[in-house]
């Protein structure tokens, strides 16, 4: 969140820096971008390379495929990122081999005063040098990407959102999915009653037309409970431990 010592700043560290803001310029983000609510500096790692060529990355011992960035060239560019900034802040590398990316590190990103994010490309990093700086090993999913920037987007997009003054409303993150361990509810808007291209009409559930609060959100709740069921037996089954753990204090 936004401090005294300045506003949430993202350092990004990527052989693309064009890539960015993207998406994250437009709407909400953008305007929360244009009014300083957040920075976002992008950092070119090629920059730090000490060759005529430019080179940031070379081939892996122990032989095998691809090419692996160098741990000098990621040191200088991570070195120059931290002190560009006041304090310490997370350094997070984005791989799949990461752990999993959950709301409640996006939360604890967004009271924080800011992130570096570290964008990897070809195999991947050197590992001496996630060593060396206690790298935060971040994946936002089981799949593989050419590169660690399209991630490094979905984590700001995630934590920009939760920076007060973003959203305009704080009150309607308490019911989006994980922030109370179930997926969200559906939701409905006008008309009442939809033809489909099937010509079959389709109506919003009466309970939300009732008028009746305390029904509606018994039925939100019922909802998001069957869905989590359904569709997140994992999540359904941490809620049930906790659920138990709770009634065994």
């Amino acid at each position: 969140m936004a401090t005294d010592a300045g506003p949430w700043q993202a350092s990004v560290l990527t052989l693309f820096p064009e890539m960015f803001p993207g998406p994250l310029g437009m709407s909400l983000h953008g305007r929360a971008l244009e009014r300083g609510i957040w920075g976002l500096d992008a950092r070119d790692i090629r920059a730090h390379a000490t060759d005529r060529h430019r080179s940031v990355d070379d081939e892996p011992f122990g032989g095998g495929p691809g090419m692996v960035m160098r741990p000098d060239v990621v040191d200088s560019a991570l070195h120059e990122a931290a002190n560009a900034v006041d304090g310490p802040r997370p350094i997070i590398y984005l791989t799949p081999r990461g752990r999993p990316l959950e709301q409640a590190r996006v939360r604890d990103l967004a009271d924080g005063p800011g992130v570096i994010l570290l964008c990897g490309r070809y195999e991947g990093v050197d590992q001496r040098v996630l060593d060396a700086w206690d790298v935060e090993e971040t994946s936002i999913g089981d799949y593989v990407l050419s590169g660690g920037e399209t991630a490094a987007m979905v984590l700001l997009d995630a934590t920009v959102r939760l920076l007060p003054d973003v959203l305009g409303q704080a009150d309607s993150l308490s019911d989006e999915s994980f922030e109370r361990g179930l997926l969200e509810y559906p939701h409905y808007t006008r008309p009442a009653c939809w033809t489909d291209r099937q010509g079959n009409d389709r109506l919003v559930p009466d309970v939300l037309t009732s008028g009746h609060h305390g029904r509606v959100a018994e039925w939100r709740n019922e909802q998001a409970e069957k869905i989590t069921r359904e569709r997140r037996p994992d999540l359904w089954r941490q809620l049930a431990e906790q659920d138990e753990k709770g009634q065994g204090r």
